[in-house]
């Protein structure tokens, strides 16, 4: 403390004597000279005591902070001074001002405390320490933090693949399963929680991992050409900064609900105890619209059953480091949707007919995680290690009359996989112009599938008698290993260009043995103020997730209603592709911000998915050759209480030869793709989203909009025709109050689906999706909460 002391006394000091040696004589009236104190987070210090001092060291002025931390000394007459402000438990903090004969002087003073450790101040400068070592140079970042989040109609209600879908070029399919295509990208979406990378999970219909809004502080979606830290799935990350009860206790309780029988309860509470802070929620939903609906009008068989558990806990070992863990489950029980008026293709112990209306199909679906980090910044060095693990499963059961009759074999399917991983990324600041940062990442993952198929005898693909049903049980599983490593170095070449180079080595060991050396470069200008310019070139490789490629043994399924029309079924490959994209952001006016981002791919091995077969489940295979480009185009306005955003893109995808996994296919569809590219079946030529909410005292009203120009409906030939464009739009309010006896509260209501939008996301003519898809109609939706 001697020490500390002494290097204050040494600078109050030697501002007095600059003090000292400015001149202080004048005969104009001079001015005011206020400012405000605040601790290191940024918070207002009230009651502070404030001098101000001239420079032989007398007081001419004395006074305190205003519950905002602002202070006045005024009608001080020209010259220079010293303010000097403290405060029990903070260091002494000072400024020198000058008052000049026609204005007065401001200052803006933080006291740092003087505890042995400001758990709330290390916690904060960890936490931005640890977001420091995954830099987003040169990409396309879209962020929603807790106040955009909270801004949609729904807030925290709704699913996270509904607020994803208000980014530039995020396009819906399967609207409440959560299945997005990110820049006409089908999957290769990686999801991450603070920065560390959950490995894929074998859920279709929890495409979001599972993973809920509510217990986000914020959600970015990063694509375009990504800096050498992000690899393996490009198309997009959506990394979600979690809560934490470092910055005050809290929480709620909560029910929302409303049309298509929607109930879903919720709470989460947060807190700290001493070094330890704390974060957790949970909610149950319960509704009839689960999966998208295969009718247009009111969804048949649709009811689902999920919850989410979350829970983020951290312990501050010193001011410098931290050990956190991060626990979370997503279970969901699904109906699979059906679909009126079908004609069964196949007879069964002399049965030909069946309601499609009745079938019974169910799917379960489980997703449990857990990471532990250690987290080290002092300095210029910052490093965080982390372990994780993931355990997810799937589980499809028929119906086995009607699937057996319309589709030849009703299939009971078990899925699973377990993975488990170390991530150690860090970063170090060499030189004042060069940051460099390196990492690696090792996954081993077990998937394993049991089937057991009940099938018709057929010849030839045409059904023969008998017409009883046999069963074939098929089992399989494999080892997959993941092994990335890279380093990159930020230079900042000028003040106002840094430039981002670096190499990822990815080597992918499961159905294949596969490598690849990418080099990544992107460049970021501040050509004015107002004006940030990037560009960037990234080399990508993709492995196949290993939960979703196909194993089953086709030999086993011969002389059967099941039998495939193709033999052939080549091992999946890795995706190759270059990728560049480029982009400007413009400030207009203080609040008003515009983007424009352009982007090409061109990949060998393009990785497309499909539904094959009557289990809901998706199944990789490769395009030989395959490219995509597209234009995005972004505002957003923030002025006081009022918030707007608007985004509109164009995009096309297009794949040729399909060379894995040909058994899923039909022959004519093969030749056809062989010799022509077609347009992807996920692809969608416009894609539009905007939204504006407005907060006034404890009142919020908010609305939302989605266009498309339609996904496609066919992708053989002639390969030129879509789904119907669509439009749809949702509006909320929300209001907060006090309940004498009770306590603080909110309400909301919100109107999804608003003029009652008929729309088709799915015609079923696609490669591998079978099915019809329609978006849910109008909806009404309420909800309150205890706040405490």
């Amino acid at each position: 403390m001697r020490a500390r002391g002494g290097v204050r006394a040494v600078l109050i000091g030697f501002l007095w004597l600059l003090v000292g040696l400015a001149p202080t004589g004048a005969s104009a009236a001079g001015g005011p000279v206020t400012g405000i104190a605040k601790d290191a987070l940024d918070r207002p210090l009230p009651s502070a005591q404030v001098r101000l001092e001239v420079g032989d060291g007398r007081v001419v002025g004395q006074t305190t902070t205003d519950e905002q931390g602002r202070f006045s000394f005024p009608d001080v007459a020209p010259g220079t001074y010293v303010v000097v402000v403290a405060k029990d438990g903070f260091e002494a903090a000072t400024a020198v001002v000058t008052v000049t004969e026609d204005a007065g002087a401001s200052a803006a003073l933080t006291l740092a405390s003087r505890g042995p450790l400001d758990v709330a101040v290390a916690a904060k400068r960890l936490e931005e320490a640890r977001i420091s070592i995954q830099p987003r140079i040169g990409a396309s970042t879209y962020e929603f933090n807790r106040q955009a989040i909270e801004s949609l109609p729904q807030g925290d209600n709704a699913p996270l693949s509904q607020i994803l879908l208000q980014a530039p070029g995020v396009t819906q399919d399967s609207a409440q399963s959560g299945v997005l295509h990110v820049r006409n990208e089908h999957g290769n979406v990686q999801y991450r929680i603070n920065g560390i990378a959950l490995p894929d999970g074998v859920s279709l219909f929890g495409q979001s991992g599972g993973l809920s809004p509510r217990f986000a502080n914020s959600v970015e979606l990063i694509t375009g050409a990504l800096p050498a830290e992000f690899g393996l799935r490009t198309a997009g990350i959506v990394d979600v900064q979690t809560k934490s009860g470092a910055f005050g206790p809290g929480g709620y309780i909560g029910m929302y609900g409303g049309s298509h029988s929607w109930i879903q309860p919720s709470a989460e509470y947060r807190g700290s105890l001493g070094r330890f802070n704390y974060y957790l929620s949970g909610d149950y939903i319960q509704n009839n619209i689960g999966i998208t609906q295969a009718t247009p009008d009111n969804p048949i068989h649709d009811a689902t059953k999920q919850g989410h558990g979350f829970g983020y806990f951290e312990y501050l070992l010193d001011s410098t480091s931290k050990v956190g863990a991060i626990l979370g489950t997503f279970v969901g029980h699904f109906q699979i949707p059906n679909s009126r008026n079908q004609t069964p293709s196949f007879t069964v112990n002399g049965i030909d007919s069946f309601d499609s209306a009745k079938a019974d199909e169910t799917q379960l679906e489980q997703n449990y995680y857990a990471v532990l980090s250690y987290l080290k910044a002092e300095k210029d060095l910052t490093y965080q290690v982390s372990v994780f693990t993931r355990y997810s499963q799937i589980d499809f059961n028929p119906d086995p009359l009607a699937d057996l009759l319309f589709n030849g074999i009703a299939q009971n399917y078990h899925r699973s996989s377990v993975a488990t991983g170390l991530q150690a990324e860090g970063s170090y600041v060499l030189t004042p112009t060069h940051t460099v940062r390196t990492g690696l990442l090792f996954t081993a993952e077990r998937s394993s599938v049991q089937t057991t198929s009940s099938v018709l005898p057929a010849s030839g693909g045409v059904q023969t008698l008998p017409d009883s049903p046999f069963k074939i049980f098929d089992s399989t599983g494999i080892t997959g290993y993941t092994y990335s490593l890279y380093g990159q170095d930020a230079w900042r070449i000028l003040p106002t260009v840094t430039i981002n180079g670096g190499l990822r080595f990815d080597d992918y060991d499961a159905f294949r043995n596969e490598w690849e050396l990418s080099p990544r470069l992107n460049v970021v200008w501040m050509a004015t103020p107002t004006t940030t310019v990037h560009a960037g070139y990234a080399r990508y490789f993709t492995p196949p997730p290993l939960v979703f490629v196909s194993s089953s043994s086709l030999n086993r399924l011969t002389d059967s209603t099941a039998e495939p029309e193709v033999k052939k079924n080549t091992t999946i490959k890795a995706e190759r592709a270059h990728y560049v994209d480029a982009g400007v952001t413009q400030q207009i006016i203080p609040g008003l911000k515009v983007g424009l981002d352009g982007y090409y791919k061109q990949a060998e091995h393009l990785l497309d998915d499909g539904q094959f077969g009557a289990p809901v489940f998706l199944t990789p295979f490769n395009y030989k050759w395959g490219y995509n480009y597209g234009v995005e185009l972004s505002a957003s306005y923030v002025v006081g209480g009022f918030s707007a955003y608007g985004n509109l893109a164009a995009a096309q995808q297009w794949g040729k030869r399909i060379e894995t996994a040909q058994s899923l296919f039909t022959a004519d569809d093969l030749a056809y793709i062989h010799e022509h590219y077609i347009h992807t079946d996920h692809y969608q030529l416009i894609t539009a989203s905007a939204g504006a909410a407005y907060l006034w005292r404890q009142t919020r009203l908010s609305m939302d909009f989605l266009a498309g120009s339609g996904l496609r409906r066919t992708v053989v030939h002639p390969n030129d025709s879509s789904v119907r464009p669509y439009q749809t739009a949702n509006v909320g309010i929300q209001q907060g109050f006090t309940l004498p006896a009770i306590g603080k509260m909110s309400a909301r209501f919100d109107i999804v689906n608003l003029w009652d939008e008929q729309y088709e996301i799915r015609s079923g003519t696609g490669l591998g999706v079978f099915a019809p898809q329609f978006g849910p109609r109008r909806a009404f939706y309420g909800g309150l909460q205890k706040e405490f």
